[in-house]
């Protein structure tokens, strides 16, 4: 039972110190190993220019873009009734979106072969270039899920 009824204030990171954009930052946060940010800024940097280059727009607003192409709309998650459990799909809330988005391109990133790509940050940078043209792994992942939610419609009035 809670005490007080004080509300919970999440902690924003800080801006990353180049854009100023606190989803950038996150970023960052999600690839840096062992607490090694500035290499991790180095990778996100270098893809942010490799990107902007070949698509000729803002790197703030190619990173956005291809956020904005990676995020789900609908997830299932799992609802207990009656002994029996069910994958009920829900809509994402918008932190949650934006945080798969960001593991989801990190993820199949990191999966990218080293033969074509000799760094991370290229890496990013194809799979990001891949988002905004509705392709890649993290556009898998997403259209997986959304197949999956198309799947459970029948279990949506188990809302809760």
């Amino acid at each position: 039972m809670s005490r007080g009824g004080k509300k919970i204030t999440k902690a924003l990171p800080q801006p990353d110190p180049i854009y100023g954009n606190r989803q950038l930052t996150k970023l960052v946060n999600r690839i840096m190993i062992g607490g090694k940010k500035s290499i991790a800024q180095k990778h996100v940097y270098s893809a942010l220019k490799l990107a902007s280059e070949k698509t000729k727009k803002e790197p703030v607003a190619v990173f956005e873009e291809s956020i904005a192409q990676i995020t789900p709309k609908m997830e299932v998650r799992s609802r207990r009734v009656g002994g029996a459990s069910y994958q009920v799909p829900m809509p994402v809330r918008g932190t949650r979106g934006f945080s798969l988005a960001i593991r989801w391109l990190v993820t199949e990133a990191k999966k990218r072969s080293n033969k074509e790509y000799h760094t991370f940050g290229e890496k990013l940078a194809a799979e990001m270039m891949d988002a905004m043209k509705n392709e890649g792994g993290a556009i898998q992942k997403k259209l997986t899920m959304h197949k999956q939610a198309e799947a459970n419609k029948a279990f949506s009035h188990f809302k809760w």
